[in-house]
Order: structure tokens, then sequence, then C-alpha cells
């Protein structure tokens, strides 16, 4: 894993640099994981947590002891009003926004679909789905402004429904696939490219809260590669779709990262 990263940040995406960046779920997994990254690129990055004060202090100090330029910024993204306030205090912060990365999200326990609540629904529906739409359309009027990126983090759930008890939250990240194609559209002409990155299963926090041995083993058997992927792995696709040098033509698309688990 560490020469994953060290590799990574030795490759150098020029158009990255100063660019500023706001990564929501950025305290630990796939989101901290960007964070470096963009920040070893050069671009100013704004590391989004909730829960997760200490991870992302330490993530935090350890950008800024590269050299790097990071916004710290808290707030529960499932709530009305937080995300638009996290998108507008970041934006504010560096001047301007050239990308957004909605990366956070949750499954919020493993639950058969006789069990769930209304209450269970909009917890996971508000933290999947509605902050993807609130921060991108927060982010809209300052992307608009030169033009950027957004990114949005699906799932492999979004095509194949999910494993044992996760159907709502794939249901969440299929919303996210299909308003990844819609924004493509629509903010095309705003020269706001939209794209998505959909992970299989990444050894991330996410699966050590919510998968047992048994169930991780279970799917590592079902992936050619033979790996469980990290977060790492993912990182290449994000600084991929990002750069207008090495993906300027293309919008709309979702790039599946699972190690061959699932070939559309």
């Amino acid at each position: 894993m560490v020469e994953l990263a060290q590799s990574l940040a030795s490759i150098k995406l020029p158009d990255l640099s100063g660019k500023a960046v706001l990564i929501t779920g950025a305290s630990t997994g796939i989101g901290a994981a960007l964070a470096r990254a963009f920040a070893a690129q050069g671009a100013k990055v704004g590391v989004h947590y909730n829960a997760s004060r200490e991870p992302a202090e330490m993530l935090a100090e350890e950008i800024r002891a590269a050299g790097g330029t990071v916004h710290l910024i808290q707030g529960d993204v499932s709530r009305e009003g937080e995300t638009e306030r996290v998108v507008e205090e970041t934006a504010k912060t560096f001047g301007h926004l050239d990308g957004l990365i909605n990366n956070a999200g949750g499954m919020l326990g493993r639950k058969p679909t006789s069990e769930y609540t209304d209450a269970h629904y909009a917890a996971v529906m508000d933290l999947n789905a509605r902050s993807v739409l609130a921060a991108t359309r927060a982010a809209h009027p300052w992307l608009k402004k030169q033009g950027g990126f957004i990114i949005n983090t699906t799932s492999i759930a979004a095509r194949n429904g999910g494993g044992n008890g996760a159907i709502l939250y794939a249901a969440s990240k299929g919303f996210v696939s299909t308003i990844t194609r819609g924004h493509a559209k629509e903010f095309v002409a705003d020269r706001i490219r939209v794209n998505a990155v959909a992970p299989g299963v990444i050894a991330t926090p996410f699966h050590e809260r919510y998968t047992n041995d048994e169930q991780m083993e279970l799917q590592r058997k079902s992936i050619p590669m033979g790996f469980v992927g990290t977060s790492e792995d993912c990182v290449g696709a994000y600084l991929f779709l990002a750069s207008p040098t090495l993906s300027g033509y293309i919008t709309g698309q979702i790039i599946e990262v699972n190690g061959g688990q699932l070939m559309p």
C-alpha cells in the first residue's frame, strides 16, 4: 500500500496543480487516499468529515507536513443545509472551486427489506443520494465560473443489487449512477464534466463495520484478480477523471474498479 501511494505521488499532472477540490467523506478510506493524492498533485484540498474528527485532523497534519494546502471542515451531509454549508465554506476559503468529489456515504447497517423503517430509508437515502444532489447544486455556481469537474463515488452494488442486507444501499448508489449521467448532460454547457467511480470490494472501514471475515472471503473468491482492493487502488481512476489533459473528452461515464468482479 505504501509503495502504491508513493508511486501515485510520483506521477505529476500539472493541470491539477492549484486547483481547489472538495472531497466529502475524506477522513478515512478512499476519501483519505484521494485527499493525499490530490494534495500531492499540488491541489488545494477540502477535507470534509463528520464523526471521524481525529483521523481527519491527522490527515490534515500529514498533508500540511508534506507541503500541501488543506482546509478541514466538519458537517453531517445527511442533514438538510449542512452539505451546502460545507461546499460554500470550502469554496470561500479557497476563493474558488474547481472540483467536487462526492464520496461521503455508508450502508448504515445490513437489514433485510422486512426490517426497513421509514426512518432507516430516509437515513440511507439522505446520506448516499440527497447529499450528492445537495453538494452538486451548491457547487454548480462555483464550478461554472471557470469550468471544472464532479466525480461521484457510486458502487458495484448499483449494478448487481448489493449483497445480503444491502439492497437499500445499492438502490441509493443506483441513484448516484443515474444522476451522474443526467448531470453530465445538464452541465456540459457550463464546461463541467461529471463522471463517477464505482469501487468493488475495497478494504476500508466500510467493510470493517459491515462485513464479517466469512463474507469478505466469499467476496474475495468472486474477484478474478484474486484479492480485495485497497483505497489506493481506486485513486488513479479519480485522478484520471479530474485531469482535463487525460479525460477532457470524457463525461457521463462510470469507471468500474473491482478487480474484474463485474465486467459490464
